[in-house]
């Protein structure tokens, strides 16, 4: 067995390598003058089973193609198995054709993967319409969940706690995480009116004055979803906000988005490296790989 990354998420490589006792060997992966990929193994893969660490952030459409050059590769050179462990999943939100026309990018990026994976290891994928991976993959896909590990991190950094999921989505995360602790959850009903603008309100209320609240969702990408539950939570008198992603993606300026709704600290897992991760999901990914061995 070997571990490699193709760029993202070589921390989380690393530690799986030392705890397998299996050897980390990084890839060579730069371009040619005209843009095209460069990659090679620098140690022999024949006979192995070849791990392959990568997130697809940052650069989700880069990732795709490096963990597919990176497969093929491994296959064409007599790798045994190559198994993709990707904490962070892109393109899973795109789950249908929303408009005419449109691209199902969930669909297209496990038809590549299906080519040239044996098997695929996951961190709470982004599953609203598709009820399993299943549905999209033919290869064995393996859907890990952060949910337990968040709440230990919450039952030992906070006292007087609410759980609040911002939207239907991710309520699935609020519920079993408020489950685990014994705590109150909530969820808001959310009205989208652009990828910036949302609108919601609390389905269920639950008294919010002077209890800390902890806004829990899958993904945390531009903010204003979370910022929006931030802004309901203030007006019903929270000591304290905040905000914890599985996934921190983090773009338009979504920190200080947050900042200004009022969300005080903002923790994230590792499944994507960044200053907020306080969650190491290393354990969950090394006892689905003691499998392998």
């Amino acid at each position: 067995m070997i571990v490699t990354s193709c760029g993202n998420s070589r921390t989380i490589a690393k530690k799986l390598a030392k705890k397998l006792s299996a050897p980390y060997s990084p890839l060579t992966l730069t371009s040619f003058p005209d843009g095209d990929i460069y990659l090679r193994y620098n140690t022999d893969v024949k006979g192995k089973k070849v791990i392959i660490v990568q997130s697809f952030q940052p650069l989700s459409d880069a990732s795709l193609f490096h963990i597919i050059f990176a497969a093929e590769a491994a296959k064409n050179q007599g790798a045994k198995k190559v198994i993709l462990v990707s904490p962070y999943l892109a393109y899973m939100r795109q789950d249908k054709a929303f408009n005419s026309g449109e691209a199902v990018s969930s669909r297209i990026m496990a038809k590549l993967l299906n080519q040239c994976i044996d098997k695929i290891i996951t961190i709470d994928p982004h599953l609203h319409r598709y009820k399993s991976l299943k549905d999209i993959f033919t290869i064995p896909a393996k859907c890990l969940t952060a949910n337990h590990l968040i709440a230990q991190y919450i039952s030992k950094h906070f006292k007087n706690e609410v759980i609040i999921g911002p939207d239907w989505e991710s309520y699935q995360w609020a519920e079993h995480i408020a489950k685990d602790i014994h705590v109150n959850v909530t969820v808001l009903e959310k009205t989208r009116f652009s990828s910036r603008k949302v609108k919601v309100k609390m389905m269920d209320t639950i008294p919010l004055r002077g209890k800390n609240v902890i806004i829990v969702d899958d993904i945390i990408s531009t903010g204003h979803t979370i910022a929006e539950a931030a802004k309901q939570a203030q007006k019903l008198g929270a000591l304290s906000i905040t905000a914890i992603g599985v996934h921190g993606l983090f773009v338009d300026n979504a920190l200080d988005t947050l900042k200004k709704a009022g969300v005080t600290k903002v923790i994230t897992t590792n499944c994507i490296e960044h200053k907020t991760n306080k969650i190491d999901i290393t354990p969950l990914l090394l006892e689905e790989l003691k499998k392998e061995k």
